[in-house]
């Protein structure tokens, strides 16, 4: 082992300077450094959020485990994992019309190839409604953006998402999730609303946080998660602000759940039905966008701008039981119940 060099007076060696706190790594790193890093996932999106003037959004989900038609020149491809950029195995892939000509298809393969037909026209179904929403809400006046196409950043329907908000020549948000295989944010998101998180609740609340209205697309088990976790924080009132959600593809999603059952053994209540509409093309979708959108926050904003002007009432003052004037001109923040 070496011995340090000892100066002549007897004195231990000079130290090097002691890294600061907040450069530590090994630190921020470890259990004792969580909440930083939790608070960080929360202060970093904020200020950016800012910084790019996005007042609110209106978040798309869906599944992230098929291509568009182009990408894989309509042959579609199983994605290994949500979010992985590796194909599924030979087996798990739809069956290609060679293969189902010669007999040689698996039941499964077969089933996957007319599901893919399908998936690839949600893809392009929410690729075209995110550019219908973007290009009227980029029309909207306002001061800061308006219910920017938000997505959970990664391909399938998320990429649609982005995609269709790029085409219109608006912002456009993806709210990525670090994982354990290779997966990367799609390219049609803007660069500086591109996110990263390693806390599945962060991210979570940054869907629920700044939203006014949810988009829900065919989808697997994290679709699920998040579309009935916004419905439940609507159902508890929990969420201090209207919502519209659209579920898309209803002949997809009535064999995937039943809520009259729920209904039927009072699990929940006949009203409860009523926090979301179905809707199977873009047109129908947009219209009750729009309509959700205008009449929860445009209309409503219009008539307390000129409420408060008239009445010169005082800055949080409540204009309704809840609201005040900042509410309706232009919250930072889409705000929760305390």
């Amino acid at each position: 082992m070496a011995v340090p060099c000892i100066p002549g007076n007897g004195a231990p060696p000079q130290l090097e300077s002691a890294p600061l706190a907040y450069e530590n790594s090994a630190f921020l790193n470890s259990a004792d450094g969580r909440l930083i890093r939790i608070v960080s996932e929360y202060m970093e999106p904020l200020a950016r959020f800012r910084r790019e003037q996005i007042q609110d959004t209106v978040v798309f989900f869906g599944s992230a485990r098929f291509r568009g038609r182009e990408q894989a020149n309509h042959e579609l491809e199983l994605l290994e994992n949500t979010g992985s950029k590796a194909p599924a195995p030979s087996h798990e892939q739809p069956a290609k019309p060679p293969e189902i000509a010669a007999g040689q298809a698996t039941e499964l393969q077969l089933k996957r190839a007319e599901a893919a037909v399908k998936m690839a026209r949600y893809y392009e179904d929410a690729r075209q409604l995110s550019r219908m929403l973007t290009e009227w809400a980029m029309k909207i006046p306002s001061r800061r953006h308006r219910f920017v196409v938000t997505s959970g950043g990664g391909p399938g329907i998320m990429e649609a998402a982005n995609r269709g908000a790029h085409e219109a020549g608006g912002k456009t948000m993806g709210l990525n999730i670090r994982l354990p295989f290779e997966q990367h944010p799609n390219p049609y998101i803007t660069p500086s609303l591109n996110f990263e998180f390693h806390y599945f609740f962060m991210r979570k609340l940054w869907f629920a946080y700044l939203s006014k209205a949810l988009v829900v697309f065919p989808g697997g088990f994290g679709t699920l998660d998040e579309m009935f976790e916004i419905l439940t924080l609507a159902q508890t009132k929990k969420l201090a602000k209207k919502i519209t959600v659209v579920i898309y593809g209803s002949e997809y999603w009535k064999k995937v759940f039943n809520l009259d059952v729920l209904v039927d053994t009072g699990a929940i209540s006949p009203k409860d039905i009523e926090l979301f509409q179905f809707a199977d093309t873009p047109e129908q979708a947009f219209e009750l966008l729009r309509a959700g959108l205008t009449e929860n926050y445009l209309n409503a904003e219009a008539a307390a701008g000129t409420l408060a002007e008239s009445q010169q009432m005082p800055q949080g003052q409540e204009l309704m039981p809840g609201w005040t004037v900042e509410d309706f001109l232009g919250p930072e923040m889409a705000q929760t119940r305390k």
